[in-house]
């Protein structure tokens, strides 16, 4: 039990250096040029892996559905992730990866699993950024570090899978749940940080509903270096960070700097002192929430519910 907690500790504290753990997977030869290429999904959202179990189809199930297992008293959706993607298994649908995103439970047919990797956030560039884009990938992991030759694993987008697979009413932007207009500081943006393409679009369709003018980013460097360039003409004008941006929303897990090293570099920077920092992460339990407090964050909120988004927003907003 120790050693289990132990291990849990220790990848918690990745979070606090820009590191994180990156399970990898194959799903057999692709579309394309035939081969079995890396996949990975943060070790944080993986809830167990397993043998691949007994499972029973369900009548009229949408396309990429196995059906569902019953799995220590609860009943869990298999999806097919090699079709998904556009692979044919060599050997079959061996494991199981049962996830956890955003409040919901499913679980991932894969052909194999290869290593869990310990990374550097700088390690992994945005899929769009890398010339790689597509819309079921967030981002391409250089395994071996920035040298010639390096492994790649790409890291897929699960937000855009489910949605795709499973579209949800939740996400509907209803502008009675959302409320009136954010009222920000005249001037000002809200800028927001994801690398999930289904995730930017959602928030943004939000803040238009919401009429708050924005700015919206794929990494958290890039949301860094765009707050210090607005830092620096706001200091040639004798303004503030404040006179610019009225809040910060950002994801957890995104290419070159998460959200947690982005948050903590922010409340470090007399710069940016009082400007509000929400995160808005699928990562959820409470070793995740410790640490957004722990980093100094102002707000967190699971994906993806827009009323709850719209709330903690309004809740941090300077008065």
């Amino acid at each position: 039990m120790k050693s289990v907690q132990k291990d849990i500790d220790e990848r918690t504290n990745l979070t606090g250096s820009n590191k994180f753990e990156l399970l990898l997977f194959r799903l057999g030869a692709d579309n394309a040029l035939g081969q079995s290429e890396l996949f990975g999904i943060n070790v944080f959202k993986i809830r167990e892996i397993v043998a691949m179990p007994s499972i029973t189809p369900i009548v009229g199930a949408t396309p990429h559905s196995l059906g569902v297992v019953n799995l220590r008293g609860q009943v869990i959706p298999v999806l097919d992730l090699p079709s998904i993607v556009g692979c044919k298994p060599k050997t079959g649908l061996n494991i199981m990866l049962v996830t956890e995103y955003a409040r919901t439970t499913q679980a991932f047919a894969v052909e194999s699993v290869e290593d869990i990797v310990r990374l550097d956030w700088n390690q992994v560039l945005s899929a769009e950024t890398s010339g790689a884009a597509h819309n079921l990938v967030t981002s391409i992991a250089r395994l071996d570090g920035n040298t010639d030759g390096t492994r790649l694993a790409q890291v897929l987008d699960v937000e855009a899978i489910l949605q795709m697979v499973s579209p949800s009413d939740e996400h509907q932007i209803d502008p009675q749940k959302v409320g009136p207009k954010l009222k920000l500081k005249p001037g000002t943006i809200i800028l927001a940080a994801d690398d999930s393409f289904v995730a930017r679009s959602l928030i943004e369709q939000e803040l238009q509903v919401l009429q708050a003018p924005y700015e919206m980013v794929k990494s958290g460097k890039e949301a860094w270096d765009r707050l210090n360039a607005l830092a620096k003409s706001a200091e040639a004008e004798g303004k503030t960070i404040l006179d610019k941006v009225s809040l910060l929303l950002t994801d957890l897990e995104m290419p070159e700097m998460d959200g947690f090293t982005l948050t903590r570099n922010i409340k470090q920077d007399a710069r940016f002192e009082g400007l509000p920092v929400v995160i808005h992460s699928s990562l959820s339990g409470s070793a995740n929430e410790d640490h957004v407090r722990s980093v100094g964050a102002d707000g967190y909120v699971a994906k993806f519910v827009a009323e709850d988004l719209a709330n903690t927003i309004r809740e941090v907003l300077p008065r």
